[in-house]
């Protein structure tokens, strides 16, 4: 896979993993006790804002509907 490290598409996938690696921690999180519900709500309202910006790169880089 030869992606150039500026492009769109290598964006997405750094969005992505980042978006896993966040999921991880919310569930690391989740386990122990007693729970950080400060550090819980801040880290789910990152994990929506980074599924909102794939949401939005991926549209931008597939578009169902011709411009």
């Amino acid at each position: 896979m030869n992606v150039n490290l500026h492009s769109p598409e290598r964006h997405l996938i750094e969005l992505r993993m980042e978006h896993a690696d966040l999921d991880a921690t919310i569930d690391r999180l989740v386990e122990h006790m007693p729970l950080d519900e400060l550090m819980l709500q801040r880290l789910k309202k990152r994990r929506l804002a980074l599924r909102d910006r794939i949401s939005r790169l991926e549209i931008a880089l597939d578009p169902k509907e011709p411009a």
